[in-house]
Order: structure tokens, then sequence, then C-alpha cells
């Protein structure tokens, strides 16, 4: 058993340890378009625009509600048959598989964003407003104010919020296999089909998963305390 988790000829550790940076690394792409897309949804729920609010509530309810592995088959079918179509457009024959990656990123990063809206709303929420007002009786300019007061205490309060959803991006990362993209889990699985070890790999895979978790909740700590600092504690 220690010669299949190990690195030797017959030993399937580099394997998992390149799977288990590919699922970071998915992770990671998925998390900066959530944070593109919820920053933006969640300004769109603050705005006092109707319409905006009303888009902004149904990106958040239908991505919420909706299977993650539902959505990550809809961006792979779905995408795959919208290249297909162009690519036939322009001469190119059959079908035309999307990039796993692309598409994992992609599908966790768009629920993930609907996850960060809430958490980037209830952060704003929760600025103290008597700062601004002051912020504005001094005529501070609106960029210096989101830049020196706004910015700074959204990070604040969104940065647990944010760790949450990082974890639950880390572990959607796993539906990602159905597509064909080699992380953790789907190395996990071909090394156990292959060796028919099938507890020893999916163990192996769980620790991995739980030292990638550490890590993480051990990093994100780390951010709220230096973020913190600037801030008189009650």
């Amino acid at each position: 058993m220690i010669d299949l988790i190990g690195f030797g000829a017959k030993g399937w550790g580099s394997v998992l340890l390149l799977a288990a940076l590919m699922t970071v690394l998915v992770t990671v792409a998925a998390l900066l378009i959530g944070a593109v897309l919820g920053a933006m949804v969640a300004a769109a729920k603050l705005h006092g625009n109707g319409l905006l609010r009303m888009l902004g509530e149904g990106y958040t309810t239908v991505f919420r509600g909706i299977p993650e592995l539902l959505v990550i088959y809809l961006f792979f079918y779905g995408g795959s048959a919208l290249v297909s179509s162009v690519g036939g457009l322009f001469g190119a024959e059959g079908f035309i598989s999307m990039p796993a990656f692309l598409v994992g990123a992609l599908a966790v990063g768009v629920v993930s964003g609907a996850y960060q809206a809430e958490v980037y709303r209830g952060a704003f929420q929760a600025v103290s407003r008597s700062e601004l007002e002051a912020a504005k009786a001094i005529g501070m300019p609106v960029m210096l104010r989101f830049r020196r007061i706004i910015a700074p205490q959204i990070l604040r309060f969104a940065l647990p919020g944010i760790g949450g959803v990082w974890q639950i991006s880390l572990k959607d990362s796993a539906l990602i296999s159905v597509t064909g993209l080699v992380e953790l889990m789907r190395a996990s699985r071909v090394a156990a089909a292959s060796t028919g070890q099938f507890v020893l790999f999916f163990m192996t895979g769980c620790a991995l998963y739980l030292v990638l978790t550490g890590i993480s909740n051990l990093m994100f700590s780390r951010a709220e305390l230096r973020v913190g600092r600037t801030f008189r504690r009650g």
C-alpha cells in the first residue's frame, strides 16, 4: 500500500499531487470569476434601479437553487454545442468539445458568484453609515471614499464569508471530473480502478482534501487577522 501511494515506479503519489494542484488551480480561477460576478451582482442588488435589483435577485436565486453538477453539464454540453455550431459555419465538422478546465472554472465560478454576491452585499450593509456621511461632509470624492472607507471595510467583513465560499468551491471542483479534467477526485478514482485498492485511494483523496482545507483555513485566518489590525476592536 505504501508503494502504491508513493513516488516509485508503481506509485501514484505524483499523479495525486498534480491532481491536487489542478484542484487548487480550478478553485482559484473559479473564485476569481465568482468575485467579479459577485461584485457586479451585489452592486445591482444594492442599486436603486428596480430592474437591476430584479436581475441581481434572479441571478442569485437561480444559481443558488440549481445543483452544481447540472450547471457543469449545461456549460459543458451547451458550450460545446455552441462552439460546434459556430465551427460548422467555418467548415469544421463533428462535435467540438469545450476545454474541461475552462468549463469547470466558469461553471463553479458562476455558482460561486451567486454566493459571493450575498457576502459582498451583507459586508456593504455592515459599513458604518456615519463614516460615509462624515466623509461626504468634508467633501471627500466618491472614489476616495470607496478606496479609504468602503473597500477596506467590505474586505474586512467579507473575508469570513469568502473563506466559506472558497471551501464550497474547493469541494465543488470534485464534480468537474465528469468533464474529463484530471483533478483530485478523478485521479483518485482512476488509481482505485487501476489497482483495485478503492478504500486506499479514496481515503488518500479524503486526506488530501482535508490538507487543502486545513491550509485554506489557516490562510484565511491569517488574512482576517492582518486586515483586522487596522481596525479598533470593541
